[in-house]
């Protein structure tokens, strides 16, 4: 293996910024957005439903990009930040399958169906724990090359969860479809901070685990280093 990574965190001003751009949308989305007339206040956890799944798309994104610049280069700068984005992603996958069906209890009348959105997600959580667990359970640098191609492998499953309200007939809402977006202006807005507000904390907590990881790779080569000269 070649290749390192500097282990650097991010800085003061960066959590300062995802920590106000956090509190302004948790004013927009329990204060500033209008409750929905149907569902009423449950609707909210919408937001932090579509702000989670657009991130769990975008985190295994990075895992088939670096998959591949990993493959082609064998840099563990791009192993670590696949790993890295895995673990969030699938942090984030889980928080959409807790939301939607809290959600779908209340729109739907049932805590879960086997829609073609919901079991799709589902497959896809599925996916990258495996590949988490791959990686766990090999070893040396065949544990990278195989987590590299199940990561490019699962990514097929991002596109297909996105179009399946297209492809399939399916009871999920669709906030967007020909006529245009289906929401109150309010409730845009309000769902476009919610997401970038997703989209910083992804950013703040990739950083946080690239740096845990690469200090944890540069110990464990100082403690094989000292005891092979140790003769252990």
């Amino acid at each position: 293996m070649t290749g390192s990574i500097r282990p650097v965190g991010p800085s003061r001003f960066w959590g300062w910024v995802l920590f106000v751009v956090m509190v302004a949308a948790l004013y927009m989305i329990f204060i500033y957005a209008p409750t929905e007339r149907q569902m009423g206040d449950i609707q909210r956890l919408f937001y932090f439903h579509v702000g989670a799944a657009w991130n769990a798309f975008f985190a295994f994104f990075v895992v088939f990009i670096m998959s591949l610049l990993y493959l082609k280069t064998r840099s563990t700068r791009w192993d670590v930040i696949a790993l890295s984005s895995a673990e969030i992603g699938v942090i984030f996958t889980t928080i959409v399958l807790v939301t939607g069906p809290i959600w779908g209890k209340a729109y739907w009348g049932h805590w879960w169906t086997w829609d073609p959105r919901l079991t799709t997600t589902l497959i896809l959580w599925f996916i990258y724990v495996a590949y988490l667990v791959i990686r766990s359970s090999a070893e040396g640098e065949n544990r990278a090359r195989f987590a590299a191609v199940f990561g490019i492998i699962g990514f097929v499953d991002v596109p297909i969860v996105f179009l399946s309200i297209h492809w399939w007939r399916t009871i999920h809402p669709k906030v967007i479809d020909a006529t245009g977006i289906n929401m109150e202006p309010e409730m845009v807005i309000t769902l476009l901070v919610s997401v970038a507000a997703f989209t910083l904390l992804y950013f703040y907590l990739l950083s946080q685990r690239v740096a845990i990881e690469t200090t944890g790779r540069e110990v464990s080569r100082l403690r094989d280093r000292l005891r092979t000269r140790a003769g252990l």
